[in-house]
């Protein structure tokens, strides 16, 4: 029997945790040959560089696709997906897969998604199902238009698909596979590395040992103008309440200069004692950083999913996650100063007593998609009717 070629598609630094374990899973097990093509952001230094985490954790990297055009804005995005979807079909027409799998909402997917889609390969989705409210989740439900099998990570999510007309012997709902990594992490959970030695990045050396927060706040695509106003609120709070923070760089959206300029002049202006700012750190790393940290605060899915998972409390600002199913670990602000400042205090004092919620899966997803992917299936054309 032939092994069924999958090729996995990475195009940005969290798609990377969003898919690690079920790589592992397909590249073990005996019916699968895992095909890897990492593009876009995750081959750029200044968004985390994550194709120098994925080949340290032993992934033969079977195409790199370099797509994304300077600019991070409206236009640019559109022109990067374009040229995603010329340079992915060549890679796909090169590599012949059985199956592409496309990861979540980021607006390179649906470039993978159309390449794969016109040459009649079947195409697997991962996380599809979810509400956000801004332009990632037309982009995550046009790749479920767009995809013959969906493997969700939530029940919500699953019923949501098949409502949108799938069908539902392809809908499956795995959980998501950055909750297999935060499992393995709260088995031993203890901060075992020194961020500031290991990892370097920029910013005065904060005394974070004694307690501390991380912030991870991204541009919202469909408020792009408004980024570093954002940004620079949410700093302000945080230098002014003098909590040492580890402090993220933002993904490569419509917008992300301006986030960028907005920590870049803050630093540079007020120079924060209390803010150490970083691009990137492997996918364990980060969640031993949270699962130890007082509070998570900002606008990333890791606050909706995995602190859900490990019981950390959550500041969430803004529209970005808008509609996705979240735990009582998370509270939701607007960004105005004094909302936020009074958000951070009331998590701080929870800290402990979160208990852990399994809305986006126990622990098994990796596994779970493997077999699903070797035992299902391949199609391309649907049968179900309107």
């Amino acid at each position: 029997m032939n092994k069924r070629k999958i090729c996995v598609v990475i195009t940005a630094r969290p798609s990377y945790s969003r898919i690690k374990t079920a790589l592992t899973a397909i590249k073990n097990h005996p019916n699968l040959e895992l095909q890897l093509v990492v593009a876009g952001s995750a081959l750029l230094d200044r968004y985390g560089n994550a194709v120098e985490y994925i080949e340290r954790d032993g992934f033969k990297i079977d195409a790199k696709v370099f797509m994304v055009l300077e600019g991070e804005n409206k236009t640019s995005m559109a022109k990067t997906t374009g040229l995603g979807v010329m340079e992915l079909a060549n890679t796909f027409y090169n590599l012949k897969p059985d199956a592409v799998i496309t990861i979540a909402d980021r607006f390179e997917t649906l470039a993978t998604s159309i390449a794969a889609s016109y040459q009649n390969i079947p195409l697997i989705h991962i996380q599809g199902g979810e509400v956000t409210g801004n332009i990632d989740e037309k982009v995550r439900h046009a790749n479920t238009k767009l995809a013959d099998i969906h493997l969700v990570a939530s029940e919500d999510a699953r019923l949501r698909v098949i409502k949108m007309g799938e069908d539902e012997a392809y809908v499956f709902n795995t959980g998501c596979p950055s909750i297999d990594i935060a499992y393995q992490v709260s088995k031993s959970p203890e901060l075992n590395f020194n961020p500031l030695s290991k990892y370097g990045g920029v910013g005065s050396s904060i005394d974070w040992e004694k307690g501390y927060v991380v912030v991870m706040q991204h541009p919202v695509t469909t408020e792009y103008d408004q980024a570093k106003e954002n940004v620079t609120t949410t700093l302000k709070v945080v230098h002014e309440l003098g909590i040492p923070a580890f402090w993220f760089w933002p993904n490569v959206d419509a917008g992300a200069d301006g986030t960028s300029n907005g920590i870049r002049s803050y630093r540079e202006i007020h120079k924060p004692e209390n803010i150490h700012f970083f691009k990137n750190m492997i996918p364990e790393d980060f969640l031993r950083l949270l699962i130890n940290s007082r509070c998570l605060i900002g606008n990333s899915s890791v606050g909706i999913r995995e602190c859900a998972f490990l019981g950390v409390p959550v500041v969430n600002i803004g529209t970005r996650q808008n509609g996705r199913a979240r735990a009582a670990n998370v509270m939701d602000v607007s960004y105005e100063k004094e909302a936020i400042e009074d958000a951070i205090q009331n998590r701080l004092k929870l800290k402990g007593s979160i208990t852990n919620d399994t809305i986006y899966g126990d622990g098994n997803s990796g596994k779970k998609i493997a077999q699903i992917l070797a035992d299902i299936e391949l199609r391309f054309h649907k049968t179900i009717s309107y």
